[in-house]
């Protein structure tokens, strides 16, 4: 993201800066939801991927943190950035992935929460775009 932004206005704002920390978060929580399906196999090929590095239960937090923290760095934000308020819509399709996560879900149960990792993603980065560029 801040790669991006600089292309584009040939500066960093401190504003980029922490927007950019939340959602590298969210693709990370993706990525963390995948490697956990794949766990199991991976731990029997010899794979040391971080959630076979983690563990099951360090690895099912660690994708919690990564999907939800970037809600609190908006309502952080809010004070200063009111029109961020906006990308906290997107807080309800953080909820699905975050059950099926958190329910036990393994191997291919963890797919919705794949599909559901990226809605929210998508959300998130779509209303908090919007809501950047109203703060413009």
């Amino acid at each position: 993201m801040l790669g991006t932004t600089y292309a584009q206005v040939e500066d960093l704002s401190a504003l980029s800066v922490v927007v950019a920390i939340p959602v590298g978060m969210l693709a990370c929580a993706l990525l963390v939801v995948n490697n956990l399906r794949d766990a199991p196999g991976d731990a029997v090929a010899g794979k040391r991927t971080l959630a076979v590095v983690l563990g099951d239960r360090r690895t099912r937090t660690l994708f919690v943190a990564l999907l939800l923290v970037p809600f609190a760095v908006i309502l952080a934000l809010v004070p200063a950035h009111p029109w961020v308020a906006l990308a906290l819509l997107a807080l309800p399709a953080a909820r699905p992935p975050v059950r099926t996560v958190t329910g036990g879900a393994r191997n291919r149960d963890l797919i919705p929460a794949l599909a559901g990792t990226a809605r929210a993603q998508l959300s998130y980065g779509l209303l908090l775009a919007l809501a950047l560029s109203f703060s413009s």
